[in-house]
């Protein structure tokens, strides 16, 4: 080392503000204006820290309200990418990304002596002109990168110019977050051909990961590495058994590797209908279709007699026993004299069930009207109603809702459904309790107490 003060350089912070678009994801952009620099440049809403006692993600938080108007819980930020920055004339910076896809507010311009327009724009369909660095982010965090460098030169031009693209990514250690690791990526361009852009689509609370794998030709797929061989094996059974009865209604399986665990599917348009508000009429209209797909997929192949026993009890003393000190008072006794008193219960007609079947899982297109179903992880044959255990939630109170689901699946539940339907509903909640707890997941807990106090309050779901 050599004597004399260190060198330094500014940390500014960066806004991803993400949502899902018509055409794919959308990014919240600025364009700056007046006496700044970049003026008539569009780019993150930024900022640099206000000093020592600000950290980055506080930085982020306030940045984003004083320029945007948007609350964001600091909770909901996700690091996506740094970029190590040099402007063409000769300056150096540190720029942290993150990724933040919920968030209270519309954004707006609120800083109109620096910014005179803000809008969205597809990740795929950026607007010019772009300053450089900002761009050099966004195609590092299209692409799934975690890093990369961006020393301009002198002369080269703010606003980025293919000509003088100096972006520089920094590979990330296999298997990060961002993109799947060097095998995966292989196995989908063999599949596909080659991707030009990755996006990490995982759910947050699973295991199993999922990413959107852009192609250089324009296409769209999905990749998922499971998390377990069961899942995987389940999953592509069901998709080359009867997943494909359901025709455009679901994704089709392109590639499967079983020693990777891997699947690319193509992809399927429109919008998880979860926290959704819609009008009640078009609230009924989407519950009809779900009736419907349910439908379609209990008779995609032909029912069978039962294998067994109508109640799948295995693991309920363990879940139990986990999610005792988070149940309400005289819950697990409810439980357990609804299940003794199930135990009579005829074995159902086995079915092909979707699993996990609930508004996440089902993606709904606006303009179309058409409701379409993913992830098959969980698909087994089972009595049909294991698939209305997680969907009986969203038409808690709803009894209108409640009616345009069966009307869509084409009759209602027998008496010997409708109580089965109850005591599953009863295993889910305390598994789901005992996950949560063990995870970290309070919504799961939230919505399996939420079903225990419905059920013995009023019977039924």
């Amino acid at each position: 080392m050599t004597g004399g003060p260190r060198y330094t350089v500014p940390v500014d912070v960066h806004l991803i503000l993400r949502r899902d678009g018509a055409a794919g994801p959308e990014v919240l952009l600025s364009r700056r204006a007046g006496d700044v620099y970049a003026a008539g440049m569009w780019h993150l809403p930024s900022g640099h820290l206000d000093g020592p006692h600000e950290d980055v993600v506080d930085a982020l938080v306030r940045e984003a309200r004083e320029e945007t108007g948007v609350v964001i819980d600091t909770a909901e930020v996700r690091f996506a990418l740094a970029v190590h920055h040099r402007g063409p004339g000769g300056r150096s910076r540190t720029g942290v990304f993150f990724e933040v896809r919920t968030w209270q507010g519309t954004p707006d311009v609120r800083e109109p002596n620096v910014c005179d327009a803000m809008d969205w724009f597809g990740l795929d369909a950026l607007p010019e002109p772009m300053v450089a660095y900002c761009r050099a982010g966004l195609d590092t965090y299209r692409t799934g990168g975690a890093m990369a460098v961006h020393f301009q030169e002198p002369g080269d031009p703010i606003a980025f110019d293919p000509a003088f693209d100096r972006r520089r990514p920094v590979p990330a250690a296999a298997g990060t977050p961002g993109r799947p690791d060097g095998l995966v990526r292989e196995f989908t361009e063999r599949a596909v051909g080659r991707v030009t852009g990755w996006t990490d689509a995982s759910w947050a609370r699973e295991g199993s990961r999922v990413w959107r794998a852009d192609g250089a030709e324009g296409g769209v797929w999905f990749v998922k590495v499971h998390q377990n061989d069961r899942f995987h094996q389940r999953e592509v059974t069901a998709y080359r058994s009867w997943v494909p009865a359901l025709g455009g209604a679901a994704p089709r399986l392109v590639a499967a590797d079983a020693a990777l665990r891997a699947v690319v599917t193509t992809a399927v348009p429109g919008r998880s209908p979860r926290g959704s508000v819609r009008p009640p009429d078009e609230e009924r209209r989407l519950f009809h279709h779900i009736g419907r797909i349910a439908a379609a997929i209990h008779r995609s192949a032909p029912a069978r007699p039962g294998p067994g026993p109508a109640l799948p009890l295995g693991k309920w003393q363990r879940h139990l026993d986990a999610a005792r000190a988070h149940l309400a008072p005289g819950d697990e006794e409810f439980a357990r004299t609804l299940l003794a008193e199930a135990a009579a219960l005829p074995g159902p007609e086995a079915v092909p069930t979707h699993g996990d079947f609930q508004l996440r899982n089902l993606r709904w297109e606006d303009t179309t009207g058409t409701l379409y179903v993913i992830d098959f992880e969980r698909s087994e044959t089972g009595p049909a109603v294991r698939d209305f255990v997680r969907l009986s939630d969203a038409w808690a109170g709803r009894p209108d809702l409640y009616g345009a689901l069966m009307d869509g699946y084409g009759r209602s539940f027998t008496p010997d459904e409708e109580n089965l339907l109850a005591v599953m509903a009863v295993l889910d909640s305390v598994s789901g309790i005992a996950h949560g707890a063990a995870h970290a997941d309070p919504e799961l807990v939230e919505r399996g107490r939420r079903t225990l106090a419905r059920l013995r309050t009023t019977g039924h779901l």
